[in-house]
């Protein structure tokens, strides 16, 4: 049946921009001008930076006004009794969020704009669409019973938390991977993908191994990201830079700012299929889960929404997106990535 569009928002002060480093010009040589274009082609197709610009983070700028580069940090002492699969037990009892939700008329999502096959805005229809994006109108139709009542409003990557605390939006379905340190900020839902940390690289720099890739180079990941965390404590000899989005990392690794990009498996596999220029390592780290994040003390929407995934899985709904989004780019693995 068809569905008129669900509303959108853009959720980040200062959208737009291009994701260079401010430059913007006299990128020397043939293969600089390849990227270039490579990158112009990637806009063109809908994939709209959130926050782009001069990337950011978090230790001092490097000489000459380039990309910063983040402070080494400490890596915190693993949590022995920290279970990132441990949740409310579903149910569909309206508590006074859900309540509220519903006195509202509205249900407002935090999503993606620029992962391809997970959220990134059509550029035919100007609709979001992908994986994410089919889980969150399932959520709107279980709690409003109708999908249009979802208002999607476009979240960086760094500012997903933040976006909770502040109630900005009532929920985040982002490819949030749950970590102990996240738990303590947000209320998560039960897991509704498995995922891992991979390497992004050009191809022609013939590269196998996260050391080959990152010894002496400059990594890319988005702030406040498990790729962030991983490349502060694990950095294999690289320089780390961090953007707002995980997308800018692709356009700096084009425009040859950067060597390489981490990122969750699942948005490196779309990024390989946007640029067949750039390859997808096979060496895994940081195994990890995706869940559904909402504000801590929101036990009954977390409740509801733990219900709604577990109809998702059953229903066969979870492995018809699966299909029809990722499988072009993960191939038929929708087991190896079912929780």
């Amino acid at each position: 049946m068809r569905t008129a569009p669900s509303r959108t928002t853009d959720g980040a002060a200062g959208t737009g921009g291009d994701g260079t480093d401010g430059t913007g010009t006299n990128h020397a040589g043939r293969a600089r001008r390849a990227r270039a274009a490579a990158v112009v082609a990637l806009l063109a197709a809908g994939a709209t930076l959130l926050g782009a610009g001069s990337p950011q983070g978090a230790g001092l700028p490097a000489a000459g006004g380039g990309p910063r580069q983040a402070a080494p940090q400490a890596a915190p002492a693993a949590d022995p009794n920290c279970d990132t699969s441990r949740s409310v037990p579903p149910s569909t009892v309206d508590g006074p969020a859900v309540k509220a939700i519903k006195d509202n008329k509205t249900l407002v999502i935090g999503v993606d704009q620029n992962s391809y096959r997970w959220g990134a805005r059509n550029p035919a229809t100007g609709e979001i669409e992908g994986f994410d994006i089919d889980l969150a109108k399932a959520i709107g139709t279980a709690l409003l019973g109708d999908p249009n009542k979802v208002t999607f409003k476009a979240v960086p990557t760094a500012e997903r938390i933040k976006f909770i605390q502040d109630g900005k939006v009532d929920m985040i379905v982002r490819t949030m991977t749950i970590t102990c340190e996240r738990m303590d900020q947000v209320a998560f839902s039960k897991p509704y993908f498995k995922t891992a940390n991979r390497l992004l690289v050009p191809k022609a720099r013939g590269v196998k191994t996260f050391d080959e890739a990152l010894n002496g180079r400059t990594a890319c990941a988005a702030r406040s990201s498990s790729a962030e965390d991983e490349l502060t404590k694990n950095p294999h000899g690289s320089k780390l830079v961090t953007v707002e989005n995980q997308l800018d990392c692709l356009v700096l690794m084009q425009l040859g700012k950067v060597d390489a990009t981490m990122t969750d498996d699942g948005l490196a596999a779309g990024q390989a299929a946007q640029d067949t220029t750039v390859t997808l390592l096979d060496e895994q780290v940081r195994p990890g889960v995706m869940g559904v994040a909402m504000k801590l003390g929101n036990t009954d929407l977390v409740a509801r929404v733990n219900q709604v995934l577990a109809d998702y899985q059953a229903s066969g709904a979870w492995r018809d997106s699966y299909d029809k989004w990722l499988k072009p780019t993960m191939h038929d693995d929708a087991e190896r990535f079912r929780p």
